[in-house]
C-alpha cells in the first residue's frame, strides 16, 4: 500500500511540474476592403483570438472605451487579477462611428475606441506576464511592419508576419503565451514611423497563473506508464 501511494504522489509531482510548460504564438489576418471601408467581420482574426484565449481563463482586456477621445499617454490601465499597467510613448485614443473608418483605413474593434500610433509605444506590467495578445487595424499598407519587443530582463523581438503594401482598413490578431520566459513590458515599433499609422485595440494579457494547465506530450506518456505500474501492482495483490 505504501508503494502505490508513493507513486502516485511522483505522478502528480511530474504533471504539475510540467503542465505550464507553454511557449506559442498565435496569428490570423484578413485583408481590407479600402480606407473607408471597415471590415464587418474578420474570421482568420477572431479565430486566431479563440485560439490564443482557449488558453487562459478569467483575463482583462482594456478596449479604450473608458478614455476619453484624444487622450494621450500617460495611460493607466487596469487589467484585473494580472494586475496593472502603463502605458506609455506616442499615440492617443481616437474615436469613430461603428461602421465608419477615420478616413484612413483605421476603426474600433471593440465599441468606438482604439490606439492609433505611428511612433513606438510601450505597455510596462505592475506584475511579470505570461501571455499578451492584441488586435491590429490598417496594419502594413503604407510599407510598415509592427515589431513587438518583450522585455524580462533579455529582449525578446517579434516581426508580426502581416502583409505590407496591402489594401487599406485590414485586421489582425496576434499574440504570445510563454510561460518559461515572462516579461514585465511590451513595446511596440513601426519600421515605417511617421508614414504609416496603425490602430490597436483589445489588448490582454494573462499571468501564469491564468494560462490553462497543458500537459505536454511526455508528461502523458510518464503519467500513463504510471498507471500501467499501478493497474501491474494491483493485480499481484489480488493474485498473492
Amino acid at each position: 500500500m505504501k508503494k502505490i501511494a508513493l507513486l502516485s504522489v511522483f505522478l502528480v509531482l511530474i504533471f504539475s511540474g510540467s503542465a505550464f510548460a507553454l511557449t506559442a504564438t498565435f496569428f490570423g489576418e484578413d485583408e481590407g476592403l479600402g480606407e473607408n471601408s471597415p471590415l464587418l467581420s474578420y474570421p482568420n482574426s477572431t479565430a486566431a483570438e479563440a485560439e490564443f484565449l482557449s488558453n487562459l481563463v478569467g483575463v482583462g482586456t482594456e478596449t479604450f472605451e473608458s478614455y476619453a477621445d484624444n487622450t494621450y499617454a500617460p495611460l493607466g490601465i487596469d487589467f484585473g487579477v494580472a494586475g496593472t499597467a502603463t502605458l506609455q510613448g506616442s499615440g492617443y485614443v481616437n474615436e469613430v462611428t461603428p461602421g465608419t473608418t477615420n478616413g484612413a483605413g483605421r476603426y474600433a474593434i471593440s465599441g468606438s475606441k482604439y490606439w492609433e500610433a505611428t511612433n513606438s509605444f510601450s505597455i510596462e506590467f505592475s506584475e511579470a506576464i505570461a501571455a499578451f495578445g492584441f488586435y491590429g487595424i490598417d496594419i502594413g499598407d503604407f510599407g510598415g511592419n509592427v515589431v513587438v519587443e518583450l522585455l524580462n530582463g533579455e529582449s525578446i523581438e517579434y516581426v508580426i508576419p502581416h502583409g505590407v503594401n496591402v489594401e487599406g482598413g485590414g485586421v489582425l490578431y496576434w499574440g504570445v503565451i510563454d510561460t518559461e520566459n515572462l516579461f514585465t513590458s511590451v513595446t511596440f515599433s513601426n519600421t515605417a514611423a511617421g508614414v504609416d499609422y496603425f490602430g490597436f485595440d483589445n489588448f490582454t494579457i494573462g499571468s501564469v497563473e491564468q494560462v490553462v494547465p497543458t500537459p505536454e506530450p511526455g508528461t502523458i506518456f510518464m503519467m500513463g506508464l504510471g498507471l500501467l505500474g499501478l493497474a501491474g501492482m494491483g493485480r499481484k495483490k489480488l493474485f498473492k
